[in-house]
């Protein structure tokens, strides 16, 4: 190869070289070129956006709304937080709270509304605990639920009063399913305890219902509370007969009678010389379920034994004066 072209080859191999070099310069310069343009678009935003808000009024920038932002979402996170572990710790404890009353042997209809009642309180305890962590101002929501109580309570009176007593009822017991009462003047068989009213059943199978307000405001008797019950057997004897024979026939019927116990013992004791007899009264006891059988049978078995003792049982004897007979009799005679 000629030394003229060994000399082309080296002049084009160094202006290579030198545009690779300019080339990397222009790339070097063209990268500054884009960090500042990126600057300077970053600054005219920012400078654009804060002279929009401060048009508008808000004197904030985006760095104070950014940090807002941030601080708005985790209230929000928090409350959300609170709402739902309250909400879970709610039923768990409303759970509890059923378990307990349900261990106190409290009627499932109490214990139910009890635990929704108590559930809804603690919601709303929760609802408003969240709204608090918000930065809502809850003091008017308390008021309106006040307002709305008061409302609801004066229009629902006596409805809030029957549940209020139905509570009290299955709370405290005074009685429960089965047992006889009196109550206002009405005797018969609890049938159902509801929140609102009790019904029962008389003697003659009718079903009488009985508003729970007026149970708790009225005198009321359970028959079948107690295991014993005193049965009263009242006779009257003729003056003629002799007390101690009577009292002495009656005790023997109270000691053969299979239903009837031995402790208290039973008594037999004069209770009034009325007008027309000796009145007495025996006094016996026996278990609460037994108390009509044992009532029927000694007043059966009375009767009839003194029959067998000749000791009279009188009724009220009435003289009829009638006057003008004898004008009457004169007039038929003629």
């Amino acid at each position: 190869m000629s030394s003229q072209t060994n000399h082309e080859i080296q002049q084009a191999t160094q202006s290579v070289a030198s545009a690779a070099a300019d080339a990397q310069k222009a790339a070097e310069t063209a990268k500054e070129v884009a960090k500042e343009a990126a600057h300077v678009t970053k600054e005219t935003l920012e400078q654009g956006t804060n002279g929009v808000l401060d048009f508008l009024g808000v004197p904030i920038d985006i760095a104070t709304l950014t940090q807002m932002g941030i601080d708005f979402g985790g209230r929000i996170a928090l409350a959300l937080l609170i709402f739902f572990v309250g909400q879970w710790i709610g039923k768990r404890l409303v759970n509890v709270a059923k378990l307990m009353m349900a261990r106190s042997r409290l009627d499932n209809t109490a214990a139910n509304f009890l635990g929704n009642l108590l559930y809804g309180v603690m919601l709303v305890a929760v609802i408003l605990a969240s709204l608090n962590k918000l930065g809502v101002n809850t003091n008017s929501f308390v008021a309106i639920l006040g307002a709305a109580g008061v409302a609801i309570g004066v229009s629902l009176k006596d409805q809030l009063s029957n549940l209020a007593a139905g509570v009290l009822i299955v709370i405290f017991r005074p009685f429960g399913r089965g047992d006889v009462v009196e109550i206002g003047g009405q005797t018969g068989t609890v049938l159902d305890i509801t929140l609102v009213n009790t019904r029962i059943r008389s003697a003659h199978n009718h079903e009488i219902i009985i508003p729970n307000g007026d149970i708790m405001t009225r005198s009321s008797t359970n028959f079948s509370s107690l295991p014993t019950r005193r049965v009263d057997i009242e006779v009257g004897i003729g003056y003629d007969a002799d007390i101690r024979t009577a009292r002495a026939v009656m005790l023997n019927l109270a000691k053969q009678h299979q239903l009837i116990l031995s402790e208290p013992e039973p008594t037999v004791v004069v209770m009034a010389l009325a007008d027309s007899s000796v009145n007495l009264s025996m006094r016996v006891w026996t278990q609460n379920e037994h108390w009509l059988t044992v009532q029927s049978d000694l007043l059966e078995q009375i009767k009839y034994a003194f029959d067998d003792e000749g000791i009279n049982i009188p009724f009220p004897n009435r003289t009829v004066q009638i006057e003008g007979l004898d004008k009457l009799s004169k007039l038929l005679e003629k």
